[in-house]
């Protein structure tokens, strides 16, 4: 894949976009995964995504490595794994505009489960949520992550629907995902979406997302509660549909 000059500035935008959603607004996480399909191949896109956001992740762990509630990851890591074995069978028989389609198609469920959330039973305060919503969020996070590295929106509705606080909140995703997104690693490598090519443009997209955790470090400080969860589900919905168009 060879980018023009406004792809990089995009991509570099993209990136620290990531970065930020990953220490600071986690419903900023799905605008760059649009921008990412919308300037190169879409399956291309998702093995350069994959190794930007994992050294987001690393940075991420690294600020918030106290933060996280393993109660809440223990219970979701054995159905994403499952998850992810779907998303890679997909994966490996679908062509560049099936896994755009594909891609859409998830973003318009996840819009209407935000919906259902804010009407139905998972408005309410959960302490110790119900196996089958654990396994449907473990699953569909997994399926989507390795479709599309798309899983933000679908974890934000878990952990909202737990009500932690916002740096729990934010430490918790940066554990779930930096664990996740290491061990697609393997599952992308087979089916292609990593090669030199694509290692070299993620190398060279890290010190946006490095910028960018660190940056999203800084901005958590100044956000309270219910603008931290109304900004992750407002740019979630707006990200959304921004992909489906894409």
């Amino acid at each position: 894949m060879d980018l023009t000059l406004w792809q990089w500035v995009l991509a570099g935008l993209g990136s620290v976009m990531f970065g930020i959603a990953k220490t600071g607004v986690a419903g900023l996480g799905i605008l760059p995964v649009a921008i990412f399909a919308a300037i190169m191949p879409a399956r291309e896109s998702v093995g350069v995504v994959l190794v930007v956001l994992i050294i987001a992740d690393i940075v991420a762990v690294t600020v918030y490595r106290r933060d996280a509630d393993w109660s809440q990851l223990l219970r979701l890591f054995p159905p994403t794994v499952v998850g992810i074995v779907v998303g890679t069978f997909a994966l490996g028989r679908f062509d560049d505009d099936a896994v755009r389609t594909l891609i859409g198609a998830i973003l318009i469920v996840l819009v209407i489960v935000r919906v259902v959330r804010d009407r139905g039973p998972l408005a309410r305060e959960v302490e110790r949520p119900r196996w089958w919503f654990v396994g449907l969020t473990g699953v569909g996070a997994g399926f989507t992550t390795m479709v599309a590295n798309a899983a933000g929106p679908i974890m934000i509705l878990y952990l909202l629907a737990m009500r932690l606080p916002k740096v729990t909140f934010v430490g918790t995703t940066a554990w779930f995902f930096l664990t996740v997104n290491l061990f697609k690693v393997p599952f992308s490598y087979s089916l292609g979406l990593i090669s030199a090519a694509s290692l070299a443009q993620s190398l060279a997209l890290w010190p946006f997302a490095i910028g960018g955790a660190l940056f999203g470090r800084w901005l958590i400080r100044y956000i309270d509660q219910r603008l931290f969860e109304n900004l992750a589900l407002a740019l979630t919905f707006v990200a959304s549909l921004g992909l489906l168009f894409a």
